[in-house]
């Protein structure tokens, strides 16, 4: 489906910028090695002046003179693949774009993805904010996003506690390395029964 709507694509492209004036390359998953870094080159050199491309280029691209990137569906990509994809552009001293196209009526998190890549380009800034649309996953199972069951914190809202008790515990650790004369080993030991252990995370 996204090769078909790159070829869509790269129609549209061609009507619009057309032969002579204009040259376009493709590239995507399906090319080999040697074609990607051909189409590549040809971009690079200035001898195609627009690439229409899938997220394929999201690392390893790097052309100085690219200073526009269009993506289009915008909303269907995470936080840190968009920043990714940006960071194709604005490698050269030329002043650069980058444009995200979206479809209408986002949800919410869309909106707020879309905002912080408005906001800003500070790449822990755009971790914390991804970290809280998407929440930290499950700590000790395989779940990588979805919201952390603390009870009593929130894991971004309440920093200065979260920094605050891994102080604590550091200092707990230190000082009783295998919890031999505190309860809270027993009380973990309780707690964790039929949950998943750390040792069994790959």
């Amino acid at each position: 489906m996204d090769l078909k709507d790159l070829e869509d694509g790269l129609e549209m492209v061609q009507n619009y910028f057309p032969r002579p004036q204009y040259a376009t390359s493709m590239v995507h998953g399906q090319l080999t090695a040697e074609e990607k870094a051909f189409e590549m080159e040809r971009f690079k050199q200035g001898k195609t002046q627009i690439m229409v491309a899938t997220t394929v280029i999201e690392v390893g691209v790097d052309v100085p003179n690219a200073t526009v990137m269009v993506i289009e569906n915008a909303e269907r990509f995470g936080l840190s693949q968009l920043h990714q994809l940006r960071g194709r552009v604005g490698r050269g001293a030329e002043q650069s774009y980058c444009i995200l196209m979206t479809k209408d009526n986002l949800s919410y998190t869309s909106q707020e993805r879309i905002r912080t890549m408005c906001a800003t380009t500070d790449g822990f800034q755009i971790a914390e904010a991804d970290l809280r649309l998407r929440g930290p996953g499950d700590i000790q199972g395989l779940q990588q996003s979805g919201v952390l069951d603390l009870k009593l914190a929130s894991i971004v809202d309440d920093e200065p506690l979260v920094a605050a008790t891994r102080n604590e515990v550091r200092d707990l650790l230190a000082a009783d390395p295998t919890l031999a004369v505190h309860p809270l080993l027993q009380r973990y030991i309780e707690h964790s029964k039929n949950k998943m252990l750390w040792g069994k995370i790959s």
